[in-house]
C-alpha cells in the first residue's frame, strides 16, 4: 500500500516550519516526534483525557484528534511556547504555592486550558470566575493524582492577582497583585521573576529537550512539561 504524504506550513511557537508528514499524523506526534516538543502528552488518544491540549489559532484543541495536515497555514502553540513567553507565570506559581501539581502529567493541559478560561474572564465583571465555573471549563482535562481541589484553588487564586492587577497600578507605574482566596494568602508581583525551572523566557535557550518517547513518563518539570 502506497503511503499518502503532505507538505505542511505553520507556525510552531512564533517560529516557521516546514514539513512533510503522513496524512494520518496527528498534531500531537508531530509535536512529540518530529518537533521534540514533549511538553503535549499522549493520553487516551481519544480526545477525553485532554494531556494533549494545545492552542492551534488562539483556541485549545486536543492534539490526538487533530492531524498536522490540518494545520496548514496555522498558528500553533505549546505549553514550552506559552511557557518561554511568560503569558502564564503567575498561574504556574500559583500552581506550585499551591501544591497543584504532582507527577506533572496532565499540568502542561490544565494550564493551557485554564489561561484559555481566565482569558475569555478579563472583561467579564470583576474578571474572577466562579470555582463552579473553573471546575467546568476544566472538566475535559483529567487528574488522578490531586482530586481537582488544590487546581481550583490555584486558578482561582490567579484570577483573582490579574483582577488586582487590573485595577491597581502602583505610582511606578508596575502593576501588583495579592494572591488570596482558599489556602492562604501571599503575594505576587503581575511582573514575577521566575528562576529557570519555572519556564522564564530566560531560561528558554538554556532549556534543552530529550528525545521525545511516545507517552513517556518521567520527573515533571515546574512549568509542567514532562519529557
Amino acid at each position: 500500500m502506497t503511503e499518502h504524504f503532505c507538505s505542511i506550513t505553520l507556525t510552531v511557537n512564533g517560529e516557521d516550519v516546514r514539513e512533510t508528514v503522513e496524512a494520518r499524523t496527528t498534531l500531537v506526534d508531530f509535536l512529540r516526534e518530529r518537533l521534540g516538543l514533549t511538553g503535549s502528552h499522549v493520553g487516551c488518544e481519544q480526545g477525553v483525557c485532554g494531556a494533549c491540549t494545545v492552542r492551534l489559532d488562539g483556541v485549545t484543541v486536543r492534539g490526538c484528534l487533530t492531524l498536522a495536515a490540518q494545520c496548514e497555514g496555522s498558528k500553533v502553540e505549546t505549553i514550552e511556547g506559552v511557557s518561554d513567553s511568560g503569558e502564564i507565570a503567575d498561574l504556574q506559581e500559583a500552581f506550585v504555592r499551591r501544591n497543584a501539581l504532582q507527577c506533572g502529567f496532565c499540568t502542561p493541559g490544565m494550564l493551557l486550558s485554564a489561561q484559555e478560561l481566565l482569558n475569555s474572564q478579563e472583561h467579564a465583571s470583576d474578571g474572577v470566575p466562579s470555582r463552579e465555573a473553573i471546575r467546568a471549563h476544566l472538566s475535559g482535562n483529567y487528574c488522578r493524582c490531586t482530586g481537582y481541589q488544590a487546581i481550583v484553588d490555584a486558578v482561582e487564586a490567579a484570577a483573582v492577582a490579574r483582577a488586582h492587577a487590573r485595577s491597581s497600578i502602583s505610582p511606578g507605574g508596575g502593576r501588583s497583585a495579592r494572591f488570596s482566596g482558599p489556602g492562604g494568602g501571599g503575594s505576587a508581583s503581575a511582573h514575577t521573576s521566575l528562576s529557570p525551572d519555572l519556564g522564564s523566557p530566560s531560561a528558554a535557550k538554556k532549556r534543552t529537550l530529550p528525545s521525545p518517547s511516545r507517552g513517556g513518563w518521567s520527573t515533571p518539570r515546574s512549568d509542567g512539561a514532562v519529557a
